[in-house]
């Protein structure tokens, strides 16, 4: 009998979410039905795309970050007004600076004045408010890629939630099994001691191995409960609501690249990577906005309407005014923002390595743990086989009595080991997968290839 170390290490995600990620949590969206929902794994995906808690409020940042920029553009398109007013005047003159003679009235009215006027501003040169732009462009586009690493993560998340249900069901499964075995061998016992073929202790011996079985199927069927729960929370299930797994993963081939290749395509595609990039070049044009504001800028204003005493002898008047503003002197504002700006660059800078590192580390351990787990799945697989052997051949002998169920007693922990590790071999093969297509930044697009078509909203 072959016993294949324990897997745990590949069966237990890299799960680096802090515990009040946004990621753990959904939206539920209406009221939970009697009908009992049946998810698939693409299923479950969808869902989880459409109500992470993660994935809205990255949408939301994302349209923030394209409000931004309309706000930025705003500051170098031109801006029209206007505006109608009516006014009751009474004025003195002299306190307006005329020369009036003694006999000379100060006071003028009252009189009425209307004045309806369009005013129009243009800035024409400006390099600080269109670097100011530019860097909101770069914003909005590294939210739009933070919304796809969003995305990207939520299928990981919950692809791993619902193999994490699946591998539970399956230790159910087992451990009910191996209860209605412990049961059947319980009763052979029995009968064999009624017989006078084997020993009392034999009979002992079996009532243990029932008793922990039957903790065994508890424990396991509890776990199981509690992992549709995490996966109901991340999907965003309405509360309450009954749903079962289809127990079907769908077979998702091993992309045929080597490292290399996989290390140029997620430089070219991870969408944090490129959202880092863009950071950076929004910290470089925010930089020159700053440089630009001590430069000249030229705007151009004016206004065209009527003005007179009513509104049927209001005469056109119009005004242009051409406007050059020169810095002189601010008192150091100009420096010290700079200085800020320049920490802000080196702090996006290094981000930006860091993240390129990180992938480089992220897609070497997606291609140790693929063909790890793959090699303990093919072991897990020979090993639960051979251990189903050794209980069948325990059992005869024991039955033939010429072995106590001691034999069967091992035997029936090798299976139980056995079963364990080949369900853990399985979620972690499928795992290393899914965390290869994450690496890469294929994540989604893995899901719409081999699952069914696209999820997009």
């Amino acid at each position: 009998m072959c016993i294949v170390l324990p897997v745990a290490s590949f069966g237990q995600i890299r799960d680096t979410l802090p515990p009040d990620s946004p990621f753990r949590g959904g939206v539920p969206q209406g009221a939970a039905t009697p009908d009992i929902l049946s998810l698939s794994i693409a299923e479950v995906i969808k869902r989880a795309l459409d109500h992470n808690l993660g994935v809205l409020l990255a949408e939301d940042a994302s349209n923030r970050g394209g409000g931004a920029r309309t706000v930025a553009l705003s500051a170098l398109l031109p801006h029209v007004s206007g505006n109608i007013s009516g006014a009751r005047r009474k004025t003195n003159l002299e306190a307006f600076g005329f020369p009036l003679r003694e006999d000379f009235p100060r006071i003028v009215g009252p009189f009425s004045v209307f004045d309806a006027r369009v005013f129009l501003s243009q800035t024409v040169l400006d390099m600080s408010a269109l670097n100011e732009f530019r860097a909101s462009e770069h914003s909005a586009t590294a939210t739009r890629h933070a919304y796809r690493s969003a995305r990207d993560l939520v299928v990981l998340v919950a692809a791993n939630a619902y193999l994490q249900a699946i591998a539970a069901n399956a230790r159910a499964d087992t451990a009910r099994a191996q209860l209605e075995t412990a049961t059947t061998l319980h009763q052979q016992a029995i009968n064999l001691r009624a017989g006078g073929l084997v020993a009392g202790i034999d009979v002992v011996r079996a009532e243990v191995r029932l008793s922990t079985e039957r903790q065994r199927v508890t424990v396991a069927t509890n776990e199981f409960e509690k992992s549709k729960l995490q996966l109901a929370r991340v999907i965003g299930l309405p509360a309450g609501q009954r749903f079962t797994l289809s127990q079907e993963i769908p077979f998702v081939p091993v992309p045929e690249m080597t490292l290399d290749q996989a290390l140029e395509r997620a430089y070219r595609d991870r969408p944090d990577y490129l959202a880092a990039l863009e950071r950076v070049q929004a910290a470089e044009a925010s930089r020159k906005a700053i440089v630009g504001e001590a430069l000249p800028s030229l705007r151009l204003s004016a206004d065209y309407g009527a003005i007179g005493l009513h509104w049927s002898d209001a005469l056109p008047t119009f005004n242009v005014l051409g406007e050059v503003r020169v810095p002189i002197f601010e008192g150091g504002r100009v420096q010290g923002r700079l200085a800020q700006a320049d920490a802000e660059l080196r702090t996006k800078r290094a981000e930006a390595d860091d993240t390129r590192s990180e992938i480089y580390y992220d897609v070497q351990s997606a291609f140790l743990d693929l063909k790890a787990t793959e090699e303990v799945l093919q072991t897990a697989t020979s090993g639960r086989e051979l251990a189903d052997m050794q209980l069948t051949q325990s059992r005869d002998r024991f039955a033939a009595g010429v072995a106590s169920n001691i034999e069967v007693v091992q035997s029936q922990e090798a299976v139980a080991l056995a079963s364990e590790q080949y369900i853990a071999a399985i979620y972690g093969f499928n795992l290393a997968k899914a965390m290869l297509a994450r690496s890469l930044g294929t994540a989604e697009e893995a899901v719409a290839k081999y699952l069914g078509g696209p999820l997009t909203k």
